[in-house]
Order: C-alpha cells, then structure tokens, then sequence
C-alpha cells in the first residue's frame, strides 16, 4: 500500500483514522459521462488523479485525492441507461418491487438526483403516484407530456433547501458516490423524513465488492469519490438514524441496494457474505491484481495493432470512457458505440473517439468488438447478427 497512511487520512464515510491508499490513478477525465461536440475538446478535458484509500474501520474506499471543485453536472450530462432493454427490464422490475413491497401506490414519491427522470416516471405510472425530482441535469423537452405530467422536477441539487417535499418513498440512485461526504448527504435525507416513520428510503450504488473481487477496474472514474460496501452502506445510514430493512446485491452483483426507515428491525448482516476484514484481503491483493489486467489489455492491443486490425468499443459510459483512457489504444480502437441516440455523434473525453450508432459498424468493419459489460453480452450479439456483422466479441 501507498505510505499516505490513517495518521494523514479520514475516513469520509465514518470519519476513523484508519485509512490507507492502496491505488493510483493519474490524470484521468474528470467527467466520463460529459462527452464533447468536437475532438479537440474531447482531447484537452480537464483531468485530475485518484488515490483510492480504504478504511478498516467501515469497509468504505474513497477517492483522497478528489476534488469537488472540478465537478460540473449541466444538461449536456448524460448516463441514462434506459435505451438497453436488458437495463430498462432492471429498472422496471425494481419499480415493481418497491410499490409492491412497501405498497407504494396513489401517494407522492421523491426521486433525488433523478437524472433524465426515467426511473421517477416508472414509480408513478406503475403505482400512479405523483413524482417530485431533483436533478439539474434533467431535461424537460426529452420526457414525453404525458409522462411528464405526472411530476415535478426541480432542476437542482438536493440540499436543505428542499427538505419541505415529504413522500412516502424516497428514492436516490447512483448519486451517492458523487457525494465525498455521504453522512452529511444522508442526514439532510433524514431531516426530510422527519417524524414520518413509515416513510421508506431506497437508495441504489455500484458495488465496491464487484470491482475489487471480479476486477470491475473500469467502473474505477473521477466523478465516483465515494466506493461503497455493503458494511460502508449500512454504517453510514445508521449513523443518521435509520434503520435498514434490506441490504441487497442487485444487478448481478454490480450494485447494492439499501432500503431503510426511521423505524423497524434493523437487518443485522451485510450481502454476500461481505465483511471489513474480508474486503481488507481483497484490498490487498487489488494492486497487483488492476497491473495484471492492464499489461493483458494493452498486450491484446498490441497484436491487434500489429496485424494491422480495427477494433470497436461498445459502451460510451462511464465504464468505456476509463477502459480507453488507461489503455490508451490510439488509432487501432477507431470508435465507440452506443445505443443512446443522445450520445451519437459526441466525441470521448481525455481519448477522442466518435461515438457511433451500432449501424456505423457495418461501414467501420471491425475485427472484434469489446464490450464494457459482461451483463448486455447477448443483448449486444443480438443486434450485431440483426446487424449482420459477424465478428467477435470480447468482454473488457
């Protein structure tokens, strides 16, 4: 591990001395979900470094190096996944889940951090409920009228300020990484609540436990400060009151989610078996473990490159943006795809590739497609035979 040790280091998830950095990472795009109108500002986007410390007391990994300054969420960002019918499946499915289990249905719901408001629209058609969203980022003119109707969306960040809106479901996905002090972020949740203990908080977030032990390295980007575990999670909303009901794996394993109230029975164990110590091992042997990786990936790169064959990268998010920019492949990878429309036509931070539709392929020719995600395999195999391109396919 790194020398930066706990006597230098708080924990900014519990706040224990008993942080070590164990990964670094240099000059990577800040923003993998703000993709650039033309090539050269793709090129010279702002960058800055990660020191991913972990902390034995909680099991948390956080960024120490991160910088919230450099942060800007405008319109032009953009991570919505919801063109996937693998991932729209997900996100319907889990709609369901939360109406039918908390009995969530004709009553008011909040979605913070809503992005384009996909997954606020699923929880009021669905439980024809009334949805209230906060989210600079969000887009009004892409959200069809009548879906739109049946929400409010406050075209900011989440604060203090709008404690006033109560519901009884309160929904955040994949925002609370981007937090660097999540307590202070859950506690403001909290004084929302208030006195109303039937209120149910759900909150969704990438899975440290993945990255670490199946080597998700390409989930490791700036805009994540915050990388939790399953005891990470939990410790942090019990430390601002709440009691936590269910603590999953979702995803197949990439996510977790947690589910809380004011009240109930605290669920005393941590998903998949996942505890501080265990994680430390795992810790451990990362280092070693992200090199392996990188000289295989930039070996496989060099023989594509020596025989003189095109490759094209299937996924222009987060996960895509990082793989190009540590591998760094040059002219060999000519473009990205990806199924957003939204996307289409933008240029990749920090490594300049034009993001393509999947048509583009059948002009471009490559010789393999890498794909960021093992869980869209054949939802992507589908549409390059549909395509009929027949070529291979290699998971990053």
């Amino acid at each position: 591990m790194h020398t930066e040790t706990s006597s230098t280091l708080r924990c900014t998830a519990c706040g224990a001395h008993t942080v070590q950095v164990f990964v670094e990472l240099s000059a990577v795009p800040v923003h993998c979900n703000l993709l650039w109108p033309d090539r050269d500002g793709a090129l010279a986007a702002p960058r800055g470094d990660m020191r991913l410390g972990f902390c034995s007391a909680c099991g948390h990994v956080f960024n120490t190096a991160f910088d919230p300054g450099l942060m800007e969420y405008t319109q032009a960002y953009e991570n919505s996944l919801h063109f996937s019918p693998r991932f729209q499946a997900y996100a319907e499915d889990l709609a369901d889940r939360l109406i039918t289990r908390h009995n969530i249905r004709d009553t008011d719901v909040i979605d913070i951090g809503c992005g384009k408001g996909d997954f606020l629209a699923l929880l009021c058609e669905r439980g024809n409920n009334k949805g209230y969203g906060f989210d600079p980022s969000y887009v009004p003119e892409i959200m069809p009228p009548e879906r739109a109707a049946r929400m409010t969306i406050v075209r900011d960040f989440y604060s203090p300020a709008y404690t006033s809106y109560k519901a009884d479901l309160i929904t955040c996905r994949h925002v609370l990484e981007h937090i660097q002090f999540p307590r202070d972020f859950v506690t403001n949740v909290r004084a929302a609540v208030g006195t109303r203990n039937s209120t149910v908080v759900f909150f969704e977030v990438p899975n440290v436990l993945y990255t670490l032990k199946d080597l998700g390295i390409w989930d490791l980007i700036y805009e994540h400060c915050s990388y939790f575990s399953g005891p990470s999670l939990a410790s942090v909303f019990r430390a601002c009151r709440f009691a936590v009901l269910e603590l999953h794996e979702l995803y197949e394993g990439q996510f977790l989610g947690i589910a809380t109230t004011p009240n109930g029975k605290d669920l005393p164990a941590s998903p998949g078996g996942a505890d501080v110590r265990g994680l430390a091992a795992l810790v451990e042997e990362f280092a070693a473990n992200y090199s392996a990786k990188v000289r295989e990936w930039r070996g496989r790169f060099s023989s594509w490159s020596t025989r003189g064959e095109r490759v094209a990268v299937w996924g222009g998010g987060s996960k895509g943006v990082t793989f190009l920019n540590t591998l760094k492949p040059g002219g060999t990878v000519g473009c990205m795809v990806d199924i957003n429309p939204r996307k289409q036509g933008m240029f990749v931070a920090g490594t300049g590739q034009k993001v393509v539709s999947p048509e583009y392929l059948k002009e471009y020719r490559p010789d393999a497609v890498v794909i960021m995600n093992p869980i869209y395999r054949d939802e992507i195999r589908e549409q390059l035979k549909d395509l009929g391109i027949p070529v291979p396919v290699v998971v990053a």
